[in-house]
């Protein structure tokens, strides 16, 4: 789950609201109790400077790929490209009916659950608990963290399995690990070569600036 969800989920049963069960089971109560609130964040939330900080270094031509545990859109508003989804993206409503995708905050809240054009139910286009991983998002995180020179591991416990097996594969393909977190995590003490402690936001600006010193000039 996303950190979007987690946040929301702590302050409810997550078996209750957030498995695919539930949602199936009472479509209006988990609009209702989790994913009304979630639309609410969303509609206003906006990328802060970590996320930015990863579009900067793709545009320098640095960055190749983002792999990301959450759903709320902001790594493509802040500017990145290639965005791996573990968890699918909250940005998008499907419909359980006709499969059709609506973005989010189109949706209107005047009927509860939320409905298609064609009538069917709109479900948020990410993963419940009880859902699996799309093959094909873990097939290519996979491809690309054993292919990659450098991985930067940011904002995560790096407990969430599989996500947290794609800083392994990196390391044992050689590639160098730059851990960027509050705290230590089981990573730091193991593959991390370089542990940078501290908020994404505060220390990913102050990363793209010492690389962008030792870019040769154009």
């Amino acid at each position: 789950m996303s950190d979007l969800i987690e946040r929301t989920a702590e302050k409810i049963d997550p078996m209750k609201y957030a498995h695919i069960d539930a949602f199936l089971n009472d479509p209006e109560t988990v609009w209702n109790v989790l994913i009304k609130e979630m639309k609410t964040v969303l509609d206003t939330a906006r990328p802060n400077p970590g996320h930015t900080g990863l579009a900067d270094l793709e545009r320098l031509g640095i960055l190749k790929t983002v792999i990301t545990q959450n759903v709320d859109g902001l790594h493509q508003m802040a500017g990145n490209s290639d965005v791996i989804e573990f968890h699918g993206n909250f940005a998008w409503q499907r419909c359980l009916n006709c499969n059709q995708g609506i973005e989010t905050s189109r949706v209107d809240l005047a009927q509860i659950p939320p409905r298609c054009s064609c009538g069917g139910i709109l479900r948020p286009d990410c993963v419940f608990f009880g859902e699996m991983i799309p093959h094909q998002e873990l097939i290519r995180s996979q491809q690309v963290s054993a292919a990659c020179d450098v991985m930067l591991v940011i904002g995560t416990s790096a407990m969430v399995q599989p996500a947290a097996t794609m800083p392994f594969i990196a390391k044992n393909n050689g590639a160098v690990i730059i851990e960027i977190n509050p705290e230590p995590t089981p990573l730091t003490p193991q593959i991390s070569n370089l542990p940078l402690l501290g908020g994404a936001g505060s220390i990913m600006p102050r990363l793209v600036e010492a690389i962008q010193r030792r870019l040769p000039l154009h």
